[in-house]
């Protein structure tokens, strides 16, 4: 295995080291993209169980989510992904005397911060005082800078605190949206990254928080359609290779062993897990590598439940008063035929991510039917679990401090990835944003600076 002078080569097929693939290569560069596992994706990915076609967790992005919006137009993938036309969320609360009510987290037309008011002022799973506090609360939070350092020393629910937030409030709203897009609840939260989150999401733009979602299994998109892309680009793709070594030959050059032969090239991105890069960087190329190992990660448990009816209407849910946290229904996307196929997301689930299979489904088959009564006559036709143990990087106070650049101090050297410092919680818009930001520090290097990519897609 050899490479010409002048290519580079880009280490982890995930979203970051896609991205930082299609973005050499599109500025001209001969691209070399390695991967240890049999495909693409890293954590966002498909498998087969049977007949179905299963994604190991439930993906979501937002309409502010432009990075990963340029992924999909980039691989061709738009139309398999769309948003809704407004933002909708229906929220299900099991825990009142006359079984579930529903509400529904809505938006409209009007400007920020009106395009909510309507919304809230319905949502009927909080009292008039705390619908107030929380608007209250949301302009506070929108005179906040997530850029500021010193909001990476406090956590969520004590910002919460002072600016008056009930337990319920926190609990029917701001983990609601919270636990899904960090992976935790505020206590364990940066506030740095929640304020981010929120007034990005739902600050900013009317349409910012508008939720889109893959209506095709997550595969197709960031294995199929993204290797078709590299191809076409001219990205050499080689998988199933695992990367052993990385440090300089005897020309100067980077020597990247690979595989059961080495690669030399100019340019190395690094786009891996953080423990995997601790692993790889060769000495000195961080003042601080031990760092990397100070980003903890957390987990994240989806429930698989395959019916043999359909019991639920709408294409997904999130619930209160249950362990149950958001519920989607993949029936079209996995290719079942008969009957309904639900996947529960369940984030910030330290304490039964390793509980059995047993367990897990005596927890959650009850909890399924209290807040969907169609399922107390269902049959179950299988129940299965997928677990992404190291799923995202712990958003807690003081992580932003320890979260590197795409630069390294080893010359041509580049990490990507959503544990790096992208302003984002480890999601696909921040793996997307980390590849944009090690491909376009090596073009700098390089003299190869090109127009962002965001400033076509916002």
């Amino acid at each position: 295995m050899t490479s010409a002078p002048g290519r580079a080569v880009v280490i982890g097929g995930g979203i970051a080291g896609v991205t930082a693939a299609l973005r050499l290569a599109d500025a001209g560069l001969g691209v070399t993209l390695l991967e240890g596992r049999p495909r693409l994706g890293g954590l966002a990915f498909s498998f087969r169980r049977g007949d179905l076609t299963v994604d190991n967790g439930q993906h979501v992005y937002l309409r502010c989510c432009t990075a990963y919006r340029w992924f999909l137009d980039r691989v061709g993938g738009t139309a398999l992904a769309p948003l809704q036309d407004r933002l909708d969320v229906p929220v299900l609360d099991v825990a009142g005397p006359r079984g579930p009510r529903l509400g529904r987290l809505r938006r409209t037309a009007l400007p920020v911060p009106l395009h909510l008011a309507g919304g809230l002022a319905r949502y009927p799973h909080l009292s008039l005082a705390e619908r107030a506090g929380v608007a209250r609360a949301a302009l506070a939070l929108k005179k906040l800078d997530p850029a500021d350092p010193a909001l990476d020393g406090i956590d969520f629910a004590t910002w919460l605190g002072r600016h008056g937030q009930s337990p319920r409030t926190v609990a029917a709203l701001w983990d609601l949206v919270g636990v899904a897009t960090l992976n935790a609840r505020a206590p364990q939260a940066s506030m740095q990254l929640a304020a981010m989150v929120f007034r990005t999401g739902l600050l900013s733009e009317p349409g910012a928080a508008d939720i889109g979602w893959a209506r095709v299994p997550l595969g197709e998109l960031h294995d199929t359609l993204a290797r078709k892309a590299l191809d076409e680009a001219g990205v050499v793709t080689e998988l199933s290779t695992r990367v052993r070594h990385i440090g300089r030959g005897d020309d100067g050059r980077w020597r990247v062993a690979a595989g059961t032969g080495h690669l030399d090239a100019d340019t190395v991105v690094l786009a891996v897990a953080q423990r995997e890069a601790h692993a790889l960087l060769p000495d000195g190329a961080l003042d601080d590598p031990d760092r990397l190992l100070d980003i903890t990660t957390s987990p994240i448990l989806n429930v698989h439940v395959l019916y043999d009816r359909t019991v639920l209407r709408r294409p997904f849910f999130a619930a209160l008063g249950t362990p149950v946290q958001w519920v989607f229904d993949r029936t079209e996307a996995a290719g079942v035929r008969q009957g309904q196929y639900l996947a529960l997301s369940q984030s910030a689930v330290e304490d039964e991510i390793d509980d059995p299979v047993a367990v897990l489904r005596e927890r959650y088959l009850p909890e399924l039917e209290r807040l969907l009564p169609a399922a107390r006559g269902a049959r179950v036709r299988d129940f299965f679990v997928t677990r992404e143990r190291n799923a995202t990087f712990t958003p807690a106070p003081g992580v932003g401090r320890l979260r590197p650049g795409a630069r390294t101090t080893a010359p041509g050297l580049y990490l990507a990835g959503a544990w790096t410092a992208t302003g984002w919680p480890a999601t696909m818009e921040g793996a997307v944003r980390s590849g944009f930001s090690a491909a376009d520090a090596a073009l700098s290097t390089l003299g190869r600076r090109q127009e962002h990519p965001l400033e076509e897609a916002a």
